[in-house]
């Protein structure tokens, strides 16, 4: 992959009152997309001085964008073996296995799921999204080439079901259903520490955490982005619980940062807990989406991979300690 450094530059016209620099940025070209807008390296001025995305501009204002742009020369077809769920004319639906990255990036330009892809299906599936836009919210992930038929994301760490689409088409679609929370998304993780309640929903919005860029943190609601997670304890162990997770959005890191939140970060975790070199405890187990072409709900599980039962088998005994009802 290759870095391209570029300028893009405006003149605000006639505007009826004035906007936020991203959305007219937005309504007036589809060359730099709200994700790249949002990125740390993206570099935003209004007449001469640096400013945020959210700044108001007005008639006759210059805008410069100073941003990075990433570039594949190709995708390498790869025969990586893929645990297949179920696959129709329109997605796939498979069991991603722990340890896979799910599209080439700096440090990761193989063994992707994207590679085994172009093996499965052949490099010219990679060409037929090669001219499709950009999805503006970095949590979907559509994009050409780079990410075909992606629209959705599983962490390399994180186990479990994922969608894929096989034609531009069931790829806005897809991407659609995650935009409008339509999808059924069930995880199952083991979080450090004691449980007080039996059940309980937390709600606190997300942002990238300005001192790592690899990490995510929980801010106020004037900041970041909404996120929503509700999980249930099904069984209490002297140092973890086993809980069933519902995702009401998909953020980056939703999961590990609203549990870290509450003090009870997910076993494992090398990122936001201590990494204790058994796998991060966290799996995919159910997604729910509709069909692109008939409109009929399909759902696909993925059984628990043997990593968590082993890790039980370290645990000596449940806890005697009580969980609270809600």
């Amino acid at each position: 992959m290759t870095q391209e450094m570029r300028t893009i530059e405006f003149v605000v016209d006639a505007v009826e009152q004035k906007m936020r620099l991203d959305a007219y940025v937005g309504s007036h070209t589809q060359e730099i997309s709200r994700s790249t807008l949002s990125d740390p390296s993206t570099n935003i001025f209004l007449n001469g001085k640096e400013v945020k995305k959210s700044k108001k501009v007005g008639e006759g204002d210059r805008i410069c964008i100073q941003y990075s742009q990433s570039f594949f020369e190709g995708i390498v077809a790869q025969p990586i073996p893929l645990k297949v769920l179920y696959e129709d004319q329109d997605l796939l639906l498979l069991d991603k296995q722990q340890g896979m990255v799910v599209h080439p990036a700096n440090g990761n330009m193989d063994n992707t799921l994207v590679n085994a892809l172009a093996f499965r299906y052949g490099l010219e599936f990679c060409k037929n999204f090669e001219d499709d836009e950009e999805d503006d919210d970095p949590d979907t992930l559509q994009g050409p080439l780079v990410r075909p038929g992606i629209v959705h994301r599983l962490d390399k760490d994180t186990s479990g079901v994922m969608v894929v689409a096989r034609t531009r088409q069931s790829q806005r679609h897809l991407s659609q259903q995650f935009k409008e929370r339509t999808t059924k998304k069930i995880y199952i993780a083991l979080a450090k520490g004691v449980f007080r309640d039996s059940a309980a929903t937390i709600e606190k919005h997300i942002i990238r955490d300005s001192s790592d860029r690899k990490r995510y943190t929980t801010c106020s609601e004037n900041e970041g982005k909404s996120a929503k997670t509700t999980y249930t304890v099904l069984k209490q162990y002297s140092t973890c619980a086993l809980l069933r997770i519902t995702l009401h959005t998909g953020r980056t890191h939703q999961i590990r940062v609203h549990l870290k939140s509450i003090g009870h970060p997910l076993v494992s975790d090398p990122i936001y807990g201590k990494d204790e070199h058994v796998g991060l405890m966290l799996h995919a187990m159910l997604l729910e989406v509709e069909s692109p072409s008939t409109g009929k709900r399909i759902c696909s599980r993925a059984p628990l991979p043997p990593r968590f039962g082993q890790y039980l088998k370290t645990i000596r005994h449940p806890s005697s300690v009580p969980v609270r009802s809600r």
